[in-house]
């Protein structure tokens, strides 16, 4: 019995020190750490989701009323400018233009026989003037009486009225040309109006109305954008968008071509954010716009703010405390574990942040939390994982 007691108090006492060893060495030895390197070159960015858009883009239709009796582009249809896209039907305002033209040749008509009567009354005055002037000089020798005289001098008055009747009537009839001729220009634009044209070159995104349709003046007949226009529409939050400047280069994947990348630029940041989501617009335009799109896609957007020429970058896992642009991660500083209180800059897409401050110079950064950090405690850099 006692042979079995002492051979069970020897074993137990094995596994304590076993236990006693095995803690002692898991407590002092060195704990193996991955650590972050300085890295070179380091890009910037801010994320983005967006759609597809056409900054020019345009409802059109006629400007008069009418029905619809051509159609001549449908959807996704190029049309270069001035090309014609529909016509409405335009007998009643062809009657109007050529009543408009007859009345021209009308108004030309009376010109010409105003000018005649000009001749004909100024042929009369003279005649007129001619006789009253002898007359005149024969009453002053008695030749003639006074009355003839006084009747040569009022019939040559009166040729003198009719002549300045006959030219304020050439007045007149020229002035009717003109307004007929005005007229006629209007009936011809109008009727022009019943011609609905390409205003630049562009692409058919959408067409509203089919033949015989009524409309009203003005009701848009299609949609058309400039597909050289076509830009990314991208919402950013708040918080990440105060580096963003116009002119800055863009990546951007749309969704149906997951693996290739579409480089651009900012073009335009808009002046009004989104108050409800908190995201501010910014317009993204094409370096190359792609020969096939469609208006609405989703796109994911990177816009680079700027480029870091070297930064050492701590994983958001390894930082404690973080908040407000500081938080504490652990070193190694000649061999042995440190706590350090240091200051953020900027936050990659990846969740890595740049120490901008606050490690000393023999001081590196472990970029993996685990068990048994400690400070002072030994520690072992061992190399990063290939990714």
């Amino acid at each position: 019995m006692n042979r079995r007691y002492l051979l069970l108090s020897a074993v137990a006492l094995a596994l304590v020190v076993a236990v006693g060893v095995t803690a002692w060495g898991m407590a002092f030895r060195p704990i193996a750490v991955q650590i972050s390197r300085v890295e070179r070159d380091v890009p910037v960015q801010v994320f983005g989701l967006g759609t597809v858009e056409a900054r020019v883009t345009s409802k059109v239709g006629f400007k008069v009323s009418g029905v619809l009796v051509e159609l001549r582009a449908d959807v996704g249809d190029g049309v270069p400018k001035g090309s014609v896209l529909a016509r409405l039907d335009d007998r009643e305002q062809s009657a109007q233009l050529a009543r408009a033209k007859a009345a021209i040749e009308q108004t030309e008509a009376n010109l010409r026989r105003a000018k005649a009567s000009v001749e004909k009354t100024q042929a009369n005055y003279d005649n007129a003037t001619r006789i009253s002037g002898r007359q005149q000089k024969l009453v002053q020798t008695n030749s003639t009486s006074v009355e003839a005289a006084e009747t040569a001098k009022t019939t040559q008055d009166t040729a003198l009225a009719d002549l300045n009747l006959a030219n304020s009537d050439v007045v007149v009839a020229q002035a009717n040309i003109d307004d007929a001729k005005a007229q006629q220009q209007q009936q011809s634009a109008t009727l022009d109006f019943h011609i609905l044209m390409a205003p630049y070159d562009a692409m058919v995104t959408a067409r509203l109305k089919e033949l015989g349709s009524a409309l009203g003046a003005g009701e848009p007949v299609f949609t058309l954008i400039d597909p050289k226009s076509i830009w990314v529409l991208a919402y950013v939050d708040e918080s990440k968008a105060g580096e963003i400047r116009v002119g800055e280069p863009a990546e951007f994947v749309l969704r149906s071509l997951p693996k290739q990348r579409f480089q651009g630029k900012v073009a335009r940041i808009e002046p009004e954010s989104d108050r409800v989501n908190e995201e501010r617009r910014v317009e993204i335009a094409f370096d190359h716009i792609p020969d096939s799109f469609n208006l609405g896609e989703q796109a994911e957007v990177y816009i680079k703010t700027q480029r870091l020429p070297q930064a050492l970058l701590v994983p958001e896992s390894a930082i404690e405390g973080l908040g407000r642009g500081r938080g504490t991660i652990w070193t190694v500083e000649d061999g042995h574990l440190q706590k350090r209180e240091v200051t953020l800059g900027h936050r990659l897409l990846d969740g890595r942040y740049e120490i901008a401050g606050g490690l000393p110079d023999n001081a590196v950064a472990v970029n993996q939390l685990r068990s048994g950090l400690r400070i002072s405690r030994a520690a072992k850099i061992i190399a990063e994982p290939r990714k």
